[in-house]
């Protein structure tokens, strides 16, 4: 979900450019919409995937578990490692069942009463959550013995968990929880000069600019 990176560090809500004010909203909103048509098309789940749920979701880019063209159900599907995902019929819509965590806990400030029971849901799952925090995918259907698998293992029960705790996917996490609580990041941006002015040359008006 891109449209995270932002808004770890600006504060858009309320403030508009030429476009939001054109679509009678600001960017916070748009991610917030984001946030919930990501849930959305996961608990429509129309690939089919183990676990998806309105408590278990989130796709954006992240590890995957390997290029691999394997049978599921009745047909064959075709998994990724490190790739893009998205919902099928997008740009990047490679839907293979890979979940990342960063991609729901990333939103918690746009979205906080659908995001908490995902962190909660995933915290439980087995070998997701260790002393770094999560790691950075998982792919509950994802259960075949393969070798070579670009990154993590798989257990037969719960399928494959990636290795890796990735800072672009942690820093999301962590940064939006601490938005979330206190504006902890926002309430600093906010006074930078620097950071007000190349607002408003972008065009952005109101709210905490006004």
């Amino acid at each position: 979900m891109p449209g995270q990176y932002s808004q770890i560090f600006i504060d858009f809500r309320g403030i508009r450019d030429a476009v939001m004010r054109e679509a009678g909203f600001d960017y916070f909103e748009n991610s917030r919409r984001e946030t919930y048509a990501n849930r959305a098309y996961c608990v429509a789940n129309p690939m089919g995937w183990q676990a998806y749920s309105g408590r278990l979701w989130g796709l954006a880019a992240c590890d995957g578990p390997g290029n691999f063209r394997l049978p599921y159900g009745s047909e064959t599907r075709q998994f990724y490692g490190y790739s893009a995902r998205g919902p099928v019929g997008e740009p990047d819509g490679r839907d293979d069942g890979t979940l990342t965590p960063s991609a729901a806990l990333g939103s918690l400030p746009f979205a906080p009463e659908i995001v908490i029971p995902v962190a909660e849901e995933m915290r439980k799952w087995p070998g997701l959550y260790d002393r770094y925090g999560f790691r950075d995918a998982f792919n509950p259907s994802f259960k075949y013995d393969v070798h070579k698998l670009e990154t993590g293992s798989v257990d037969p029960q719960s399928g494959w968990v990636a290795t890796d705790y990735i800072g672009i996917d942690q820093g999301p996490i962590l940064l939006q929880a601490a938005n979330h609580r206190n504006d902890f990041v926002w309430r600093y941006t906010r006074r930078v000069p620097a950071i007000r002015l190349g607002l408003k040359r972008a065009g952005f008006t109101g709210g905490w600019l006004g």
